[in-house]
């Protein structure tokens, strides 16, 4: 049983279920997944489980910082750990993801903050591209993908 969940919940005056339990676990064992991907997760030790759960679970999640969501394009927003701090990277050809640091967006973060006023959270980016291995193939072989 997750400590830092179960004491989170009681200093809110929640309780802890084993659906809770579940979600968070699935969350940090997937690393970036959709709540269908965790919802499948849930359900392979325990099927009475449904997405309606597992979203309602999530978001209390989020509400007490222990995960967080991000949109990498179209589609379902994925969720991670609070803890996991990084820019995505998404390849629009082969889906690939990847991981930078954060520190790669400093000088856009505060050039935002000067000319436009606002305040950039970083760890809720998402850049959209080509990855490497789709930069060396042929525009035709693209297609394909």
């Amino acid at each position: 049983m997750d400590t830092t969940l179960r004491q989170t919940l009681h200093r809110r005056g929640l309780r802890m279920t084993p659906q809770r339990q579940l979600v968070l676990d699935a969350v940090r064992d997937l690393g970036h997944a959709t709540p269908e991907q965790i919802c499948a997760q849930v359900q392979s030790s325990a099927p009475a489980v449904n997405i309606t759960t597992v979203y309602r679970t999530l978001d209390l999640l989020e509400r007490l910082g222990l995960v967080r969501h991000t949109h990498l394009g179209h589609g379902a927003p994925t969720y991670s750990e609070q803890e996991h701090s990084h820019v995505h990277l998404v390849c629009h050809i082969c889906g690939a993801i990847i991981e930078a640091q954060t520190s790669l967006m400093d000088e856009l973060a505060a050039r935002l903050r000067r000319e436009c006023d606002f305040d950039l959270d970083v760890t809720h980016v998402a850049l959209s591209g080509r990855c490497g291995s789709c930069l060396e193939r042929p525009p035709d072989e693209e297609e394909d993908q």
